[in-house]
């Protein structure tokens, strides 16, 4: 994988994940679900797969991780602030 993939990768699994997990609050009422989610998916994947990630996939899925925690702290401040989603 070359930087600009690896660049890329890492904009576009944080952005995907702060999108579903922004989304899933909104639908759900629940803050924290979309990181237990994204855990659970990551973790049951690579366990079902017998897969060893290297350095590389660790950034990436680290950052997705990231955007649904950031999703998370997005909603719970939006909701401090007065803001209704549903």
């Amino acid at each position: 994988m070359n930087i600009l993939q690896f660049l890329v990768s890492i904009v576009l699994f944080t952005v995907l994940a702060f999108g579903i997990g922004f989304i899933i609050n909104m639908i759900l009422r629940t803050t924290w679900l979309p990181v237990v989610i994204a855990l659970g998916v990551i973790i049951g994947a690579l366990v079902y797969n017998k897969i060893v990630p290297g350095l590389v996939d660790i950034v990436i899925l680290a950052f997705g991780i990231a955007g649904s925690v950031v999703s998370g702290w997005t909603i719970q401040t939006l909701r401090k602030k007065g803001y209704r989603m549903f």
